[in-house]
C-alpha cells in the first residue's frame, strides 16, 4: 500500500452553485439536483429498491463517495421500504472525502436528508488512508481512503449492484480504466447490476468487456441517455444461515467482543467462561490504553494498529453513547521516543505521511513536557485522541448492548469440542455436553489453543504484571506517557505503570517485576515515582495471548488430521493490544462468519488468518 498521504477534497462551487472540484475541473453532481440525480440514474438505473426486495442482505459498490448523496439516498430508500433487506452494506471508494465541516455546508441543500446526514456526520472518520466502517443499525457503510487503482483490489466484497459515479472519464480516466473496471467484475455477484450517467463509447466498451450487457436508457434532467447493465447469470439463492447458534468460548476482551458483533447480526450466541465472571484473566487490568503505533514504512502492524485504533474509537463512542457501563476517557497519549535516532524516526514519519492534527503530531520536548506535566528528556508521538479504559466496563458494555441475544454460562470449563451430525459439542470435564452450536470462536485468550490439536495455534502466554501506584503517592498527571512502557491518570485513585513481559508461570506480581516497572516509570517522567517503594506496591500479574509475528488471528480454523474444522475460529493472539485490535478483529471475524465485505484491506486481512501458522511442506532434495 502507498504511503502518499490522504489530501482533502477542496470546498468549491461553480457559477451556478453546484459543488466543484477544482482539481478535476468538473460538478459533483447535475445542476438539476443531485438527490433527484442520485434517485434517478443509480437507484433508478439498477431497479432499486425492487432488486433488494426480501433479502437477508444486499451490497452496493460505489465509485467516488463525492458528497455521499448517494449513499444518503439508498440509506432512504432502504429505511422506506418495508420490503427491504435485513443489513444493507454500501462500500465506497473516495480518492479525496470531505472534511466533516464541509460536508455539513454542503448537505445543508437537503433538509429532507437532514437526520441521516447528521449521522453520517457523527461518525465520519478522520481522514486516514485505508478502509473505514461506519455502523448505522442494520446499515453499514465502509468507506475506501485513498487511490481507487490500489483500494479495488484490496477490497473483499461480493457486489449485488454498482454506482459508477466518478467524475467524468475526460477529467478522470483512471477512475474508468480497463484496470478498474476488472476489479469491478472480479467483485460482482452473478446476476450483478450497474448504473451511471457516463455513456461514453470507452466506457460501453470496457464494461461489455467485462461481461455486463447494457442497455441506454433516458438519462437525468438534460441529459439525453444513461447507461444501465446486467452482469450474465442468475442470482444465487441466499445462503442464509438456518442454524444462528454460536458458542463462543472465553468472556475477556476477544469473547465479549465478538459475541456482541454477532449478536448485533441476530446469531444466538452463547458465551462460556470457566471463571464466575468476565474479564477475570488479563482482560480485568483496571485500566488499559488504546493508541496507534506509527512506522516510518507504514507497516502491516502499524497499518493494524491504526484501523483497530481508529474503529475502536468509534466503537467506544457508540457504547457511550447508548448509555452503555463504559468507562474511558480521551485524555490524549504521549508516546516519548526512546533515543535522538528514535526522535528523528518519529519526526520523519509525520512529516512523510501527514496525518491530521486530531491524528497524532509530533512534539518538541518542551512542549511534550508541558502536555505531561512533567519534565521528560525527549519529544515524540502525540495521540489528543488516546485513551484509558477501564477493560471490565468494556466486557460489559458489550455484553449490554444487545439484550436477550448473549447467554452466558460463567463458572463452566470447557474440556473438549468434538464436531458430529453438522452441530458442534462442547463438553465439561464429566463429558456432560455443555452446550451444542453450528459455529463455535476460540476466544479464550492465552490459553486458546488447549482445546486444539497441538501446532494448529502457536499461541503462548505471554506474563505481564502490572504495578499500581497510589494517586496520592504520585503527582499530577492527565495524561497517558509512554516510553518502553506506560503510566496512567489516575483512576479509583490508583495510577497503572507497566507492564513487564515474561515467559514464565508465576501468577503473583514479585518485587522484581515492581522493580521493572518503576525503571520503566523513571524513563517515562524522570523523578515521577521518586518514593516508591517496591516492595509494598499492589500489582496485578495475567497472561497475554501472544502470536509468533505479533499480528492477530482473526479467522477460521484450517483443518487438521485429529480435527474437522468447518464452524471452527479464532480470535487472539492480541498480546497487550487487545483494547486497540478486539473491536476491529470481532467485525473481521463476524463479516467472515456472515458472508458479508471485509471491514479492512485484503492484505491487513490475510495477515491475521489463522492459517497463516500452518507448516509448510518439507523442502525436496535435489
Amino acid at each position: 500500500m502507498s504511503t502518499t498521504p490522504l489530501v482533502a477534497a477542496e470546498l468549491a462551487f461553480d457559477g451556478n452553485g453546484i459543488p466543484y472540484a477544482p482539481a478535476y475541473g468538473d460538478v459533483y453532481h447535475s445542476a438539476a439536483g443531485g438527490l433527484q440525480q442520485a434517485r434517478h440514474v443509480f437507484l433508478g438505473g439498477n431497479d432499486l429498491p425492487a432488486r433488494w426486495a426480501g433479502r437477508e442482505q444486499f451490497t452496493i459498490l460505489e465509485t467516488g463517495f463525492g458528497l455521499g448523496l448517494n449513499f444518503l439516498a439508498a440509506w432512504q430508500a432502504w429505511h422506506d421500504d418495508p420490503n427491504r433487506p435485513t443489513r444493507l452494506h454500501f462500500v465506497s471508494v473516495e480518492k479525496h472525502p470531505f472534511r466533516t465541516d464541509d460536508l455539513a455546508r454542503l448537505h445543508e441543500a437537503w433538509p429532507e436528508l437532514a437526520p441521516l446526514a447528521a449521522e453520517l456526520r457523527t461518525q465520519w472518520p478522520l481522514l486516514m488512508p485505508g478502509l473505514h466502517r461506519l455502523h448505522f443499525g442494520p446499515v453499514t457503510l465502509t468507506l475506501a481512503f485513498g487511490d481507487a487503482l490500489e483500494l479495488l483490489p484490496q477490497i473483499v466484497a461480493c457486489a449485488d449492484a454498482f454506482f459508477l459515479d466518478g467524475f467524468s472519464p475526460a477529467k478522470n480516466p483512471e477512475l474508468w480504466s480497463d484496470a478498474v473496471i476488472a476489479e469491478l467484475r472480479r467483485l460482482a455477484a452473478p446476476g450483478a447490476t450497474l448504473a451511471t450517467w457516463a455513456v461514453a463509447g470507452d466506457v460501453r466498451r470496457r464494461l461489455a468487456s467485462a461481461e455486463f450487457s447494457l442497455e441506454k436508457r433516458p438519462g437525468f434532467s438534460g441529459k439525453r441517455q444513461m447507461l444501465s447493465g446486467r452482469l450474465s447469470g442468475a442470482v444465487p439463492p441466499e445462503s442464509a444461515f438456518q442454524d444462528r447458534r454460536v458458542a463462543v468460548i472465553g468472556a475477556g476482551i476477544a469473547g465479549t467482543a465478538i459475541a456482541e458483533r454477532l449478536a448485533a447480526r441476530a446469531f444466538e450466541v452463547t458465551l462460556i467462561d470457566a471463571a464466575a465472571g468476565p474479564a477475570t484473566g488479563a482482560s480485568g487490568n483496571p485500566v488499559g490504553i488504546i493508541r496507534p503505533l506509527p512506522s516510518l514504512d507504514d507497516n502491516r502492524l502499524s497499518r493494524w494498529l491504526r484501523a483497530g485504533y481508529l474503529h475502536a474509537a468509534r466503537h467506544l463512542s457508540a457504547l457511550q453513547a447508548e448509555g452503555l457501563p463504559l468507562r474511558w476517557s480521551r485524555c490524549g497519549v504521549l508516546h516519548l521516543a526512546r533515543d535522538p535516532k528514535h526522535e528523528e524516526t518519529q519526526r520523519r514519519a509525520i512529516a512523510e505521511q501527514a496525518p491530521p492534527a486530531d491524528f497524532a503530531r509530533f512534539v518538541e520536548r518542551d512542549e511534550a513536557a508541558r502536555l505531561a506535566g512533567w519534565p521528560v528528556e525527549a519529544g515524540g508521538w502525540w495521540f489528543p485522541g488516546g485513551a484509558w479504559i477501564a477493560p471490565p466496563s468494556f466486557c460489559a458494555a458489550n455484553l449490554a448492548r444487545h439484550p436477550g441475544r448473549v447467554a452466558t454460562r460463567f463458572g463452566t470449563m470447557v474440556a473438549g469440542i468434538e464436531r458430529q451430525n453438522d452441530v458442534w459439542r462442547l463438553r465439561g470435564g464429566n463429558g456432560d455436553v455443555i452446550v451444542e452450536a453450528a459455529q463455535v470462536v476460540l476466544a479464550a485468550g492465552a490459553r486458546v489453543a488447549r482445546l486444539v490439536p497441538e501446532r494448529m495455534l502457536p499461541v503462548w502466554p505471554g506474563r505481564g504484571t502490572v504495578s499500581l501506584l497510589p494517586e496520592a503517592a504520585t503527582p499530577q498527571l492527565d495524561v497517558v506517557a509512554c516510553r518502553l512502557g506506560y503510566v496512567t491518570p489516575a483512576v479509583d485513585g490508583i495510577r497503572c505503570a507497566g507492564a513487564t513481559m515474561a515467559r514464565d508461570e508465576a501468577t503473583e506480581p514479585r518485587i522484581d517485576d515492581h522493580l521493572e516497572n518503576l525503571q520503566r516509570l523513571d524513563m517515562i517522567l524522570p523523578g515521577f515515582g521518586k518514593g516508591l517503594d517496591p516492595a509494598l506496591l499492589a500489582g496485578r500479574t495475567s497472561f497475554r495471548p501472544m502470536s509468533p509475528d505479533r499480528l492477530p488471528l482473526a479467522g477460521a480454523l484450517p483443518p487438521s488430521a485429529d480435527l474437522p474444522a468447518d464452524g471452527l475460529h479464532v480470535l487472539s493472539g492480541f498480546g497487550a493490544r487487545g483494547l486497540v485490535w478486539a473491536t476491529l478483529a470481532a467485525e473481521l471475524l463476524a463479516s467472515r462468519i456472515a458472508g458479508e465485505p471485509l471491514p479492512l484491506e485484503a492484505d491487513l486481512a490475510a495477515a491475521s488468518d489463522p492459517a497463516r501458522f500452518q507448516a509448510k511442506p518439507p523442502r525436496r532434495r535435489l
